[in-house]
């Protein structure tokens, strides 16, 4: 029976620290309301910054790192995300609030494509698994993130959020004395892979790639817009309070934990391309039944589906992008990842925009009318032709 590879867990835990940042800002968008008297738009553009420059620099360094192999910036994400929350703590001003969201952005985007290619080239036969337990990492993030900066923000105190560059910086340290002994490992894998298929040649598939990239700009859209506007949401329509706003984003990430490493498993068994498309059906009525809720409890059960809709296709559809794209992993790593959860948060100020002027809930309604948009083109998306070569052989 194989085994998955232990050092894809060390990208996990790098992938925690730079994802935890990356959760931590919407959670501090009410803190950031009151204390800088911003509207909705300007909230919603600090995850509009935020996301920016990872989604343009990302796809960027994923081609860097097929052509020129840079593990040195694996650790280099940590520290950045670390410093920009640490700076957060520290300033009320907006143009430095929203430079440190870029930048902490831009961290993530450093770290995601070379950490995924890496993950990728040590999997072996587990590539869904290990993606999933990749993706684990960032979810973990992304639910632990939101209940730190929520205590420093309204428990505690907002320069609490140091604790993001003290954490980052070890965990930093622990990634860059790991990195020789990984690209051992990820140098003997190719080799071992060059034995096993002597004969097989990589091509990119483009057509197929572009469907898959309109499917990951959908559920981009429902992750971005979810992790900026349910604590906004709860404060504001559904009337709780901004403790409870941070703990139900935390709710959503914390089955997204769960639920990622299992749908990475559930991939290797019943088709990557299946999970996708039964996430994306699951998606439309759960996005429409919770942005129409006016009863907490009904909204908290709905995270439910919610969350495996969002996070069941996440490594899935990682692992279909570097499958089509197989001369460019890291180019491919580097789109999938940086769309997933980078391109939902370009459209944040049109939401908060809608907000502003119509209410929070008609804004909201894009949610399911993209997912809906997502589950038709997942079955437009081909089973990859390296699959099929495979499968015939």
């Amino acid at each position: 029976m194989n085994k998955l590879n232990p050092y894809v867990y060390l990208f996990t835990m790098g992938h925690f620290s730079v994802d935890w940042a990356q959760g931590a800002i919407p959670a501090l968008l009410p803190y950031f309301i009151s204390s800088c008297n911003l509207n909705y738009q300007d909230a919603a553009t600090l995850i509009f910054a935020n996301m920016l420059l990872s989604s343009v620099s990302q796809p960027l360094f994923g081609y860097y790192s097929d052509k020129i192999s840079k593990p040195w910036f694996v650790p280099i994400g940590p520290i950045l995300c670390g410093i920009c929350l640490t700076t957060l703590a520290f300033t009320t001003n907006y143009w430095l609030i929203f430079i440190c969201s870029m930048f902490s952005g831009f961290g993530s985007s450093i770290y995601h494509p070379q950490a995924a290619l890496m993950v990728n080239k040590i999997a072996g036969n587990l590539k869904g698994q290990a993606m999933g337990s990749f993706s684990v990492g960032g979810n973990a993030g992304f639910a632990v993130g939101p209940i730190v900066a929520g205590f420093c923000a309204y428990a505690f105190d907002i320069r609490g959020l140091a604790i993001f560059g003290v954490v980052n910086a070890i965990i930093a340290v622990f990634l860059y004395s790991h990195m020789p002994h990984v690209l051992h490992l990820a140098k003997d894998a190719d080799i071992a892979e060059q034995k096993a298929h002597p004969n097989q040649s990589l091509e990119n598939d483009w057509p197929a790639f572009s469907k898959l990239t309109i499917v990951i700009f959908a559920r981009s859209i429902g992750f971005a817009i979810s992790n900026a506007f349910i604590p906004i949401f709860w404060i504001h329509v559904l009337h709780a309070s901004a403790t409870t706003g941070s703990f139900a984003l935390s709710i959503l990430f914390s089955m997204g934990v769960v639920i990622t490493f299992i749908g990475g498993i559930l991939a290797d068994k019943l088709g990557f391309i299946r999970i996708m498309r039964m996430s994306f059906i699951l998606m439309v009525p759960a996005m429409f039944l919770l942005v129409n809720s006016t009863n907490i409890i009904a909204a908290t059960l709905l995270l439910i589906p919610v969350a495996f809709s969002l996070f069941a296709p996440y490594s899935p559809m990682v692992v279909l992008g570097q499958t089509y794209l197989g001369k460019n992993v890291g180019f491919a790593s580097g789109v999938t990842l940086g769309l997933t959860t980078t391109m939902g948060g370009l459209v944040s100020p049109l939401v908060g925009w809608g907000a502003d002027q119509w209410g929070i809930v008609p804004a909201l309604q894009i949610l399911w009318v993209a997912a809906l948009a997502g589950a038709i083109f997942s079955f437009l998306v081909p089973v990859p032709k390296a699959w099929r070569t495979q499968h015939q052989a």
